[in-house]
Formats: C-alpha cells, structure tokens, sequence
C-alpha cells in the first residue's frame, strides 16, 4: 500500500496529537506517495538499525525513539544524523517515529512490558490521560499468582532481552509481589504514581540512586530497573501484529542499548 495509507492505519492507533510537545513523532523522510512492502521496526535509528533496513531492502523503517529529537537548520551527510537520512533516502526507505504517542496509547508500549512480565487480565493506566482515562502513562495490574521479589526479577530477566545492563532489583528478595506496576522507557518519576496504585513491585529503566533510595525509606514498594531500550522492545511486537495484514513486517533484533559492556567488580 502507499506510505500515506500506512501512516494513516498508523495514526489511528497512535495519534500524533498524543505525543508530549517536545516531542517529534510522525514522517521524518521518505514519499508520502510511494509503496510499502516491508517495513522494518526498531527501537532506536541508529546507524546498525539503517544497516539492517537496507540490506532488507525494506520501503519503511519505524522506530520508537525520534531521530530528530531537536530542532535541526539542515541535514549534511557528514554528520550522524544527515548521513542517516541521506543513506535511506538513497536507498528508497522512509523513517517514522511513534514515540510518547505511543507511550500512552491504550494498547502501547507498557502494555507490552506488562504482558512480557506476566501481568494478566485488565492494566490500567499509572497517570491516566485527563482526555480518556483508558490512555496515559505506565501501567498496573496483577500477576496470576504472587512470587517472591526475587523470582519476579528473574522473571523479567528471562522475559526481556538480554542487555549488559542485565536487571536489577531494589527491595527485600522474599517480598511477596502480586500488584506490578510498570513503564517502557525512563520511569523515575511515576515512582509515587506506582506506590499510590498499591503496586508491590514497579519496573521500569533508567532509575537513579536517590530516587530509589527514597522511595526505599517511604515504604516497602520494590523497585526494578531494567535497560532502557529492553523495556520498550516488546511493544515492536505489538505494531508488528498491527500491521502485518497489510504489509510484511520484521522486528529487529539488534541490541541497541547504549550500555555494552558491564564487569563485576573484585572485592
């Protein structure tokens, strides 16, 4: 079908007004006109990822994190950025983003994590959208049968992709979790979101020392932390199901969180 027609089933279920305002989400380069195959997902458009469109020969890349996050005054190939959009608009493949509309859609990306992780029956949003208290950021539910803190992390572990910055869990190991909370992406600041839904556990990446250890000293809430990339990843899935009655749809499995490499320490 034509990219515009795609874009279009696109934005019916991430609309790009529910993207936060400093956000970029939609087109960012290819003919609106032209005709999609195949299409590629990622979570990140970095270099590997435009390796991997084009050695598929995929008419469409999309991606979870905007390539363009800032406002740029122009594109030159010998930058990053420019060389990135020049290569896929030489090899005839366009690039869409579906970022923090995709975040709070109603299903989206925590959605997916939940699910990954073992949550079942009906999630409900951690901060509902004041427009449709379906959508919003985060979400909570139940695990079918409680576990120990220390088998829900393991859980996640083997649930999400394998990273450098594996998983890691702040709480008592034999806590017992039922209620989880949890958010794709950097979730720090929906920590007392999670503690006022009653959530046992809450998972979610990119967490600093302090907020962590704040939360710690105000209650008995858990706090899981996985790689940043890794708990977005699942929701590909999701858009990949969405789509492919349409058109043929991959997901890629190169690991593009930032962090590589992790050592234990000697003691």
């Amino acid at each position: 079908m034509r990219l515009s027609e795609l874009i279009r089933r696109i934005e019916g279920r991430y609309d790009p007004a529910w993207a936060e305002s400093w956000d970029a989400v939609g087109l960012v380069c290819g003919d609106p006109d032209s005709e999609v195959t195949s299409v590629l997902l990622a979570v990140d458009p970095v270099a590997a990822v435009v390796d991997e469109a084009i050695a598929d020969g995929v008419q469409l890349l999309i991606t979870h994190h905007p390539l363009l996050l800032r406002g740029v005054h122009g594109v030159p190939a010998d930058t990053p950025k420019g060389r990135t959009v020049h290569r896929l608009i030489r090899a005839g493949a366009a690039l869409y983003t579906a970022h923090t509309n995709a975040d709070v859609a109603d299903p989206g990306v925590s959605d997916a994590l939940a699910r990954a992780v073992g949550v079942v029956g009906a999630l409900r949003p951690l901060s509902p959208s004041p427009a449709d208290p379906r959508r919003g950021l985060g979400r909570i539910g139940e695990l079918a049968e409680p576990v120990s803190l220390r088998e829900f992390t393991a859980r996640a572990a083997a649930a999400l992709p394998k990273t450098a910055w594996g998983v890691r869990a702040a709480g008592d190991p034999d806590a017992e979790i039922r209620t989880v909370a949890v958010c794709g992406g950097a979730g720090d600041s929906l920590i007392e979101a999670a503690r006022a839904g009653r959530a046992d556990v809450y998972l979610t990446s990119d967490l600093r020392h302090h907020p962590v250890s704040e939360s710690l000293e105000r209650g008995p809430m858990a706090l899981v932390d996985a790689a940043h990339w890794a708990t977005e990843w699942p929701w590909l899935a999701d858009l990949a199901a969405f789509l492919s009655p349409h058109v043929k749809t991959r997901v890629s499995t190169l690991v593009t969180d930032a962090w590589t490499h992790a050592a234990e320490g000697v003691q």
